[in-house]
């Protein structure tokens, strides 16, 4: 859901940027009359000595006893839901538990920290792993992995990669009775001091 919001919100204000910006540029290269181009009687800025805010409308609302609790308002509540928007992007999103179907109709629940656990700790007996985080993310029938992978110096990323597939994926998505469980892997080698060779 919040990647929906956040493309809705990309949308709204780029369209939102783009009429602006195009009402000034029209205005500011005078467009109407290099042009010819028909401006209707309500554009905003039909000239470019037009400015962005007459001195009539910054000074209207001026000594109205509401205008200023509504500034600040108005503000605040776009303050909060920035807040909001920037918390929301920071929050990691964890699977808290998996939805285990039994096979006889009945559902168990498995501890999504379990589950990343026991990933984890599968995926560094494989050959060439030195270190392996797992995090689950999405639903809880149907989860997704995010695996992190540290390869000692002398690893095959391949072989890693296939082995994680075929073994721990395979062994979760049994042991959890799910049909998928799609997985992004990042991969990282282990430093290690240059070797001399004489």
């Amino acid at each position: 859901m919040l990647r929906s919001v956040n493309r809705i919100l990309l949308g709204l204000a780029g369209a939102l940027l783009i009429a602006c910006g195009a009402a000034v540029l029209v205005g500011a290269l005078s467009l109407k009359h290099h042009w010819g181009l028909p401006l209707p009687s309500w554009w905003p800025y039909q000239d470019p000595h037009d400015v962005l805010l007459p001195a009539g409308t910054r000074r209207r609302w001026r000594h109205e006893e509401w205008w200023w609790p509504a500034v600040l308002a108005a503000l605040a509540a776009v303050a909060l839901l920035a807040v909001w928007w920037l918390l929301a992007q920071l929050r990691r999103r964890r699977t808290t538990d998996v939805l285990v179907d039994c096979g006889d109709g009945e559902a168990a629940v498995v501890r999504g920290r379990a589950l990343e656990e026991a990933l984890s700790a599968e995926a560094e007996s494989l050959e060439g792993v030195d270190r392996a985080l797992v995090a689950l993310r999405g639903r809880r029938t149907a989860p997704e992995a995010r695996v992190a992978l540290r390869l000692s110096p002398h690893a095959s990323p391949s072989e890693a990669l296939r082995l994680l597939d075929a073994e721990v994926l395979a062994h979760a998505r049994a042991s959890a009775g799910l049909d998928a469980l799609p997985a992004e892997v990042r991969l990282t080698a282990l430093r290690h001091r240059a070797e001399r060779v004489e």
